[in-house]
């Protein structure tokens, strides 16, 4: 039978036809499949394929890490990179940048990470002007020597010199003659000598007490004696100040303002409750 061209089929749907059966292949509710066959270009992956990139990520991640890690042991421990290169010391004044480099014993060219920075500050400390020393790294190729050095505050006689110590008994450096303003120590010295100061209780008690002084009475002395912790004396011209120990130095400088009203040539504030001068 001849169709009437009006009733013949368009040729689009069919042209289509195609993709619509790959459409309705997908079956209901499911995305359409893309070019590969994996879904839709926006849909996820299949669970399967997701489960085997996991472990292969992590494999990847794990190896990168040690690869980085690897990398770093290698510039701190063996590059020559990250190594000594120079030496920086702050806070000397008394001692000499040379002097203490020497007492360092830092090697140029050591690894930075292999610098023990503790033995380091203990062989500073050897040298009798310094109190403390911080070591530190200063990268990529410094190391800095911090150093405080000891403060002297009194001069102790033998000899015909003067060995000029601080609050620990430790000698500081010698001189012929006490620095200005320098309390002189009046006192018989121990049997081993300037050696026997160090470490003293009595000597620390001095220059603590020295340090607690009013400052017109402190530029006023010029010796002092500490047989005993707890028997600190100051001299000055013409005139004797019996301290006693360290403890109630507030209220002891306070009697002495006092009492110096007086003229006297004798105060005893050991005890600042019961102070008694003599003429």
């Amino acid at each position: 039978m001849t169709r009437a061209p009006w009733q013949q089929l368009p040729p689009g749907p069919a042209a289509g036809g195609q993709r619509g059966d790959q459409a309705a292949a997908s079956g209901p509710g499911q995305a359409p499949a893309g070019p590969d066959g994996r879904g839709g270009p926006c849909g996820p992956p299949p669970p399967g394929l997701r489960r085997r990139r996991g472990p292969r990520r992590k494999v990847l991640l794990a190896g990168a890490a040690l690869v980085l890690a690897a990398a770093a042991a290698w510039a701190l421990l063996a590059s020559r990179l990250l190594v000594v290169r120079s030496v920086e010391v702050t806070g000397n004044h008394l001692v000499s940048r040379a002097a203490v480099i020497r007492a360092a014993r830092i090697v140029p060219g050591t690894p930075l990470i292999r610098v023990n920075l503790s033995a380091v500050a203990h062989r500073v400390e050897g040298i009798a002007q310094v109190r403390t020393a911080t070591v530190s790294r200063s990268w990529p190729s410094t190391i800095v020597i911090a150093i405080r050095e000891r403060t002297p505050a009194l001069a102790v006689a033998q000899d015909g010199r003067y060995a000029l110590i601080d609050g620990s008994g430790v000698v500081v450096r010698w001189a012929r003659h006490p620095p200005p303003g320098m309390p002189v120590l009046r006192q018989p010295l121990p049997p081993d000598g300037i050696a026997g100061l160090r470490g003293s209780p009595a000597i620390s008690a001095a220059v603590t007490v020295l340090g607690e002084l009013p400052p017109r009475v402190r530029r006023s002395v010029r010796a002092v004696s500490a047989p005993s912790p707890m028997a600190v004396t100051l001299h000055e011209r013409g005139v004797t100040i019996v301290w006693g120990g360290t403890r109630r130095a507030a209220a002891k400088a306070r009697e002495l303002a006092l009492l110096m009203r007086t003229g006297a040539a004798y105060y005893d504030v050991s005890d600042p409750s019961t102070a008694v001068t003599r003429p």
